[in-house]
């Protein structure tokens, strides 16, 4: 009789659990064998995996600028550095603290404030009064209001001088 071994992939929150069939008499049992992260903390991830994550939450700061910019008939500012450097410490933020905690405030605790979510982009004074301390979301009688509204990954690579 040909022996037939089967994996299965059980996920629960964020963590996998790698199954393998162990047989007693005629019922098949799974036993865990080795637990499986879905998702790396931040402070766990080698320097590699970091760049890459950091990539991928750079662009999603990136298309998430884009559409919210559009949404609420916001610019950017006319120095288009300024929101490259916004959107860097929104992506870092969202790394390290679990969320898109406003990169230019003063926090005694970030991880509080990152849990409580009033300062997480966009932020409440944002959202109800279309003010953006950023400067990344800005309304036509701001000062530094520019015509773009949009920026691109390249431009907030070079804007924020982001080392991969």
């Amino acid at each position: 009789m040909k022996s037939t071994f089967l994996l299965l992939l059980f996920v629960e929150y964020t963590t996998a659990f790698l199954l393998s069939p162990g047989t007693t008499s005629t019922t098949t049992t799974y036993t865990i064998r080795q637990p499986v992260s879905l998702h790396k903390k931040y402070e766990d991830m080698d320097e590699d995996e970091k760049a890459v994550a950091l990539e991928k939450a750079t662009k999603a700061m990136t298309a998430f600028t884009n559409k919210y910019l559009e949404n609420t008939c916001t610019k950017l500012c006319s120095d288009k550095s300024v929101p490259a450097v916004v959107i860097k410490g929104l992506a870092e933020h969202k790394l390290t603290l679990g969320a898109p905690l406003c990169p230019c405030r003063f926090y005694d605790d970030k991880e509080a404030e990152a849990k409580d979510g009033y300062w997480n982009c966009p932020c409440v004074p944002m959202r109800e009064r279309h003010e953006c301390h950023c400067m990344l979301f800005l309304t036509e009688d701001n000062a530094f209001v520019g015509e773009e509204t949009t920026i691109t990954y390249e431009e907030v690579i070079e804007g924020s001088n982001i080392q991969f």
